[in-house]
């Protein structure tokens, strides 16, 4: 699935060919993606895109008259294309504008979503997220104070949408490692240093991730389509008994939450 790194990649592609243009009207070609898109979203119409903003891993086209919100899903994509150029099978959803483009949404798996929120609304899938770890309100001490008592694992927890959004599996491996710390740490019992550690690299393994274009593993291409290449720096992530970089011990994998964790139980001791 596109993390935080993908789509904020995504948005910087997307947004000087959208900003300040005008929308003609949105042609949906399959309504029923994780859910159905909503009539209002043509609203739209007419209005002029004043901003591309991202919320987690939601993309927020702002105009006057409301918001779309896009999810990329699993297997979801944003082509910037001529508005006449023929669709393809998973061609779903096309944002066309006056100037003869369009932003295309092609999503094989149909697990992304195109929204609508009215002119100042929030959106419910909105509500409850978490800060965002590249802004100064992620800190050691907002995370220690949202962690006490828990006895949920460290990575878990910052995987959690609700304490820190984007954050996702990939690069909770890589800070974690890059911090010293155990996935399997109760994040209670991570003390403020090791908290301070761990923001200053979940901050920079995104930022990375970022400016090298995201991670390319099955199905995420750029806007462009060109693949992001950030995983020749993975030091943990899908290595399973591969020698560590930094120590020479054996990656180690275990399964917390249903997701694969991989760690160097000598760089990361419990």
């Amino acid at each position: 699935m596109p993390e935080l790194p993908e789509v904020e990649t995504t948005r910087r592609g997307i947004e000087p060919h959208l900003r300040g243009q005008r929308i003609e009207r949105f042609i949906v070609r399959q309504p029923k993606l994780r859910w159905s898109v909503p009539d209002e979203i043509q609203q739209l119409s007419g209005a002029t895109i004043e901003a591309i903003q991202r919320r987690g891993k939601y993309l927020l086209l702002e105009t006057a008259h409301g918001t779309a919100l896009m999810h990329l899903g699993m297997s979801g994509s944003l082509r910037i294309c001529a508005a006449n150029l023929a669709a393809e099978k998973h061609d779903h959803v096309d944002l066309v504008l006056t100037n003869g483009t369009a932003l295309r949404l092609r999503d094989p798996r149909r697990f992304g979503s195109v929204l609508w929120a009215g002119c100042g609304e929030l959106h419910p899938l909105l509500a409850n997220l978490g800060v965002e770890p590249l802004t100064d309100e992620f800190t050691a001490e907002y995370l220690m104070q949202c962690a006490k008592g828990r006895q949920v694992s460290i990575k878990e927890f910052i995987m959690n949408s609700h304490r820190v959004v984007g954050v996702g599996n990939i690069y909770a491996n890589e800070a974690l490692f890059m911090a010293g710390i155990n996935p399997q740490r109760a994040a209670g019992q991570v003390g403020l240093v090791a908290l301070q550690k761990l923001v200053l690299a979940i901050k920079t393994v995104l930022a990375r991730a970022i400016v090298q274009g995201g991670t390319t593993l099955r199905d995420f291409v750029r806007e462009d389509g060109q693949t992001g290449y950030f995983q020749i720096e993975l030091q943990v992530y899908g290595r399973t008994n591969q020698v560590c970089n930094a120590c020479g011990s054996l990656i180690q994998q275990i399964r917390q939450g249903q997701r694969s964790t991989w760690y160097c139980p000598h760089c990361q001791p419990r």
